[in-house]
């Protein structure tokens, strides 16, 4: 069985983002980048499925710049048998991470694709889905619980109404959610052996990928800051104030 999972390179959770004076996007100089959560539970989601008993080889992937190395390092650290970055310094938006990783697909023939449900940064939920498309595969988005038997898997995925279990053939996409699980903690000595497993860096452009569909951003800007209260003397008062504000009819 082969499980490749897509990592991104994004601003750590606990960093409070800043805008770029001239609002040309994020301030990532000099802010820690880490694993983007959600792509990290994938990737431990596979790791216990070879630790499962399943004979199994975790290939982690990133589509970034040269930087995000780091990233895929720390992927290897947690267990993964060798990485896979596709450098490129522009802007990746879902459309053509999608088709990129259906390139690596093609060439790698996995069993698996496992990913985050959304990113952190743009919290755009796209990939995982136009790649099982592209892919004409099946797709299992929002995993809760994940489990395998008789050559099919099994997710049990979290909707509006609650869960929903579903049953699918593979090779599929899988997209996971927080409660499927806790990533591991990596060690030092898991980090000093990750040096010598295998990491490929290969440019994004030799895989002759046509022009995705892409939103043009216009510019960044901060949430308006939040304007302090006051207090009115009356419950009339109160409503009065609400309905000024539209809140309230």
């Amino acid at each position: 069985m082969k499980i490749l999972v897509a990592i991104k390179r994004a601003v750590d959770y606990n960093v409070r983002v800043q805008i770029k004076p001239d609002g040309s996007g994020v301030e990532t100089q000099g802010v820690k980048m880490s694993i983007n959560p959600f792509d990290e539970i994938a990737l431990e989601e596979a790791l216990r499925i070879r630790e499962g008993g399943e004979e199994a080889e975790v290939v982690a992937v990133s589509i970034g710049p040269d930087a995000a190395q780091q990233q895929l390092r720390t992927a290897l650290a947690m267990g993964a048998d060798r990485a896979l970055l596709l450098k490129t310094d522009e802007s990746v938006q879902p459309p053509l991470a999608a088709r990129a990783l259906l390139k690596l697909v093609e060439e790698e023939e996995p069993d698996l694709v496992l990913m985050g449900k959304q990113a952190i940064d743009d919290d755009a939920n796209q990939t995982g889905q136009m790649l099982a498309a592209l892919w004409e595969r099946p797709q299992a988005c929002f995993t809760s619980k994940l489990e395998f038997a008789d050559g099919k898997a099994t997710a049990t995925r979290e909707v509006d109404e609650g869960l929903e279990v579903i049953r699918f053939e593979l090779p599929a996409v899988v997209t996971t959610d927080l409660r499927l699980n806790t990533p591991r903690f990596v060690k030092m000595p898991d980090i000093m052996k990750a040096k010598k497993k295998p990491l490929e860096a290969r440019e994004l452009s030799e895989l002759g990928i046509e022009d995705a569909p892409a939103v043009e951003i216009g510019t960044h800007e901060p949430p308006p800051k939040r304007q302090g209260g006051r207090k009115v003397e009356t419950v009339s008062e109160l409503v009065a104030e609400l309905k000024e504000k539209g809140v309230v009819k």
